[in-house]
């Protein structure tokens, strides 16, 4: 029996999702398929995209090819787009209901070159397919997140869709939105015939992404807005923007993935305002996955693992991050056994009137961190219809089994609401901190900012090396310890407008004989600490501990 054989048998045994697990020699299957028929491929809902003229040569546009294995498979009531070893170049694919994509080993799928500024057509007079019209939402959110048409491959209000299997997709010919060359020229998101994104699915459900490797995926390698049902599994995203943007999503596990994102976030669940009305994302694990921002671009995928110099001056996003845009609202999020290194910590952001609650994010570990390991901020920047934004809430939010070595001296974890809208009901447990430590000087207290963009390093160095909390009712603290590597003159924590705060079995180095600095805050307890004695005070308006 055949290789080629082996495979239909397989398929038609366990279906499109069975195909995730399999594993099939690309060079053997491509031999014994030469010798099937297009009626036997089809009978057995197989589409092989040699069928329909793809050369896989890399020189040659296959997009005419692909589409038409793609419209044939949906026609068929749904199969196998298979894609042999080879190298595919494609401007826009639209996927369809029913459709799955595999990608086998030696596979790549290329985003062939966009126009460059100034020209009508891209490689071979190739254009990707024209950004859809959104103007009523532009202003509430970037251009990328607006737009889903003017993508490598996309799909709008489709459902049973899928793409898998261990090849590769290579957004080479993609803007990343912000004109880095990366490797590849620096084409203009908003201008007529450029890709923007590696795959953007709008108002779409059941999907399922497993197994593939994207390299430099455009302004998002993954964009999925109002999608519901949706398993992302054991990705490798290689990239120079966001690595996946789950936006007004409900239903959705993302696990065992691999992101490295030197330039933005790794994977962000968001609620932005481009439906068209506030949709919350909801129901979310995010769980096994490592995200980084200290690879350089491609290192992650080959293994070899090379970070970036001190002197390319590279931002090291690569976090795990709910918002920016954060119209809808975050609800029943999971964030469990995640590495961190190289890069920023978690972010909880509601600025943009979103209701952001019950989060749990347990069992992390993290490393070489440019930014402190947790940033919440509950603010008004307010990007939304007028009249119909206002501050949102940011509560229910449990943190435990939390590691980090090597905490950037400049900034603590950053807790901090607004005045009159605080961030409520935290519960901080079995943490440890380690932070590089060193500051000489006392810091001021940090700027107010509530409406301005929100991330940790907008505020400038905190005046407090473990943890910032700013204008919080009902903070729980226990079983926490904040290291110094070197002697810092910062107080461990700095507490302002804080209502009812307990902390329980804390550590901490106390400098000049203080760990914690109180400035407004009533109804606090220590108690069981290393930190500062047993304490219970009613209210204070400025002490030392």
């Amino acid at each position: 029996m055949s290789q080629f054989d082996a495979f239909r048998r397989s398929f038609l045994r366990t279906g499109a999702a069975g195909l995730a697990a399999a594993s099939f020699p690309a060079a053997s299957f491509a031999a014994a398929s030469s010798n099937a028929t297009v009626e036997s491929l089809r009978a057995d809902g197989i589409f092989h995209v040699h069928q329909y003229q793809a050369t896989g040569d890399g020189k040659t546009l296959d997009t005419r090819a692909i589409q038409a294995a793609i419209d044939a498979a949906a026609q068929a009531g749904g199969g196998v787009v298979l894609f042999p070893a080879g190298n595919y170049l494609s401007f826009s694919l639209r996927m369809k209901s029913f459709v799955h994509l595999h990608l086998m080993q030696g596979a790549t799928l290329i985003a062939a070159d966009s126009p460059l500024p100034g020209q009508s057509t891209g490689y071979n007079g190739g254009v990707y397919d024209a950004a859809e019209p959104n103007t009523a939402w532009n202003a509430f959110q970037d251009y990328g997140h607006n737009h889903w048409h003017n993508s490598l491959i996309w799909a709008e209000d489709i459902h049973d869709c899928s793409i898998t299997g261990t090849g590769l997709i290579w957004g080479r010919g993609l803007s990343n939105g912000r004109g880095r060359k990366g490797d590849g020229a620096p084409f203009i998101a908003e201008q007529v015939g450029v890709g923007n994104k590696a795959i953007a699915l709008k108002n779409c459900r059941n999907v399922l992404l497993r197994d593939f490797s994207i390299l430099k995926g455009g302004h998002f390698g993954i964009l999925l807005t109002g999608v519901d049902n949706v398993t992302i599994d054991n990705l490798k995203i290689d990239t120079d923007r966001d690595g996946m943007d789950i936006d007004c999503c409900q239903n959705v596990r993302v696990t065992n993935c691999t992101v490295n994102s030197p330039w933005d976030d790794g994977i962000c669940p968001k609620s932005s305002y481009a439906l068209g009305y506030a949709r919350p994302t909801r129901n979310v694990t995010i769980s096994d996955c490592f995200v980084t921002g200290c690879y350089q671009l491609g290192s992650v995928l080959d293994g070899t693992f090379r970070k970036y110099a001190p002197e390319d001056h590279i931002p090291h996003t690569g976090r795990i991050k709910c918002g920016t845009e954060s119209n809808g609202g975050f609800i029943n999020i999971t964030i469990a056994n995640c590495v961190f290194e190289g890069c920023q910590g978690y972010a909880l952001e509601s600025v943009d009137g979103a209701l952001l609650e019950d989060v749990t994010i347990t069992n992390t570990t993290m490393r070489d961190l440019v930014t402190g390991p947790i940033f919440m901020r509950l603010g008004s920047r307010l990007r939304g219809p007028a009249g119909k934004t206002q501050v949102g809430t940011l509560r229910r939010i449990l943190i435990s089994n939390l590691v980090c070595y090597n905490a950037p001296p400049r900034f603590a974890s950053i807790l901090t609401g607004i005045p009159n809208s605080s961030i409520e009901d935290v519960k901080l447990s079995d943490i440890y901190v380690e932070s590089a430590g060193g500051v000489a000087t006392s810091v001021p207290d940090l700027p107010e900012d509530e409406n301005q963009y929100p991330d940790p390093n907008r505020f400038g160095e905190t005046p407090s090396y473990g943890f910032y909390l700013r204008h919080l009712r009902n903070l729980e603290m226990s079983h926490v310890e904040v290291a110094l590597r070197q002697p810092d003159v910062r107080p461990a924590f700095s507490l302002v407008e804080v209502d009812r705060a307990d902390f329980f079995a804390i550590t901490a180095a106390r400098t000049h004989g203080n760990a914690f600095a109180l400035n407004n805050v009533t109804d606090l307890r220590i108690g069981w600490s290393r930190a500062a004695d047993d304490i219970a005070l009613a209210s204070v308006a400025s002490r030392t501990l």
